[in-house]
């Protein structure tokens, strides 16, 4: 039985109020005002890392005001649509209506998930590792898949994304990758991505044409900011220089200009090699680094609280998504049960079914 416009736009409303309640629209104006005064401020530049902040935070935060205000007015028209539709008896006027109403349903639920994310670093831009692993050829080439997935995805939606770092496979795909998503809320976003891959289809490498499982695995790590303390004793680090290489062997960069850490006390390697300078790629790779150890902390603390809570440490992150592309063609999430029959869309970067339900169900189990 189809729903009345009229109970679906009360609905709406509904959630629209509680999303302006969750937001607190006096206080995101209240700091919008406070961020324009230090904007204008005439030594802001004097320390340019520092304006960087203020003026990025201010974009970001008058974009999330300009979003909301722009959906209480469409909610607010649809009203007056649907009422002019029904006074003249209009059936154009009404499928415009309706047309519209199916728009903002969806944006208002888009809105709902972004609400969810409040976790400690949810607000932060991502750093993202993919990384091949069992099933040999068949992994590599599917961790490039992930890695065009995701830059797909970042591209959609209009995010800016940097790859930082690219191993490539000696005979097709690559080992690993490491890229940025450079938007607010890309961790808290990104986040639900974490875990195993897995991978089923008939084997472009197999000349016996057998089908193959193969697995890659995705890592999410949230940016790391001034604010954080991570402490990195140089003499813990091995600093590697060596040359670019790009697939098949070619070469990136003329010099020696790629650079590989390794913190000795843990074990983590990182590298960069998208930069043109020794000095630039050092700088990344650092960031990256930072960025792993802030992560690793984190486990250890919330290990601790799993430890005191009786939880056992257990964690959904492990295998959480199947791409089958033979014997049927599907793509299931195995925490949340979302799945859709058209995994060529899913790989192109129309994952966000995906990702709003992986953030509905964690909210759920916090919640639990």
């Amino acid at each position: 039985m189809a729903v009345e416009p009229s109970e679906e736009l009360k609905s709406l409303e509904t959630t629209m109020q509680s999303i302006e309640a969750v937001l607190d629209l006096d206080r995101l104006r209240a700091d919008i005002a406070e961020l324009n005064e230090r904007a204008a401020a005439p030594d802001l530049w004097d320390d340019p890392d520092r304006a960087q902040q203020v003026t990025s935070k201010l974009s970001n935060l008058q974009n999330d005001l300009r979003r909301v205000e722009a959906l209480r007015g469409r909610i607010d028209d649809l009203a007056v649509l649907f009422e002019l539709a029904e006074s003249e008896d209009d059936a154009d006027t009404r499928a415009e209506a309706e047309q519209e109403l199916a728009s903002v349903r969806r944006a208002v639920e888009e809105m709902e998930v972004r609400t969810l994310l409040s976790g400690e670093y949810d607000a932060r831009e991502a750093l993202v590792n993919i990384r091949a692993e069992a099933g040999g050829v068949d992994a590599a080439d599917f961790a490039e898949m992930l890695l065009r997935m995701y830059l797909r995805w970042a591209e959609r939606h209009g995010y800016p994304s940097e790859v930082y770092e690219t191993s490539y496979a000696e005979e097709a795909g690559i080992k690993s990758a490491t890229f940025t998503v450079k938007v607010p809320y890309a961790y808290g976003t990104l986040s639900v991505e974490q875990g195993t891959h897995r991978l089923v289809r008939i084997s472009p490498f197999d000349n016996q044409g057998r089908r193959q499982t193969s697995f890659a695995g995705v890592e999410v790590l949230p940016v790391v900011e001034q604010s954080d303390h991570v402490d990195i004793d140089e003499s813990e680090l091995r600093i590697d220089v060596y040359r670019s290489s790009g697939p098949g062997g070619q070469g990136v960069n003329t010099t020696d200009s790629a650079v590989r850490i390794t913190h000795l006390p843990t074990g983590i390697v990182v590298s960069c090699q998208n930069e043109r300078s020794q000095i630039q790629n050092k700088a990344t790779a650092m960031g990256v680094l930072q960025a792993k150890l802030l992560e690793r902390k984190r486990q250890e603390e919330q290990a601790r609280m799993d430890a005191l809570k009786g939880d056992g440490g257990s964690s959904w992150g492990n295998q959480m998504r199947s791409y089958v592309l033979h014997p049927y063609q599907m793509v299931k999430d195995l925490r949340t049960d979302h799945e859709v029959g058209n995994p060529q869309a899913v790989l192109d970067g129309d994952i966000d079914g995906f990702i709003e339900a992986g953030i509905r169900w964690r909210k759920q189990r916090e919640q639990v």
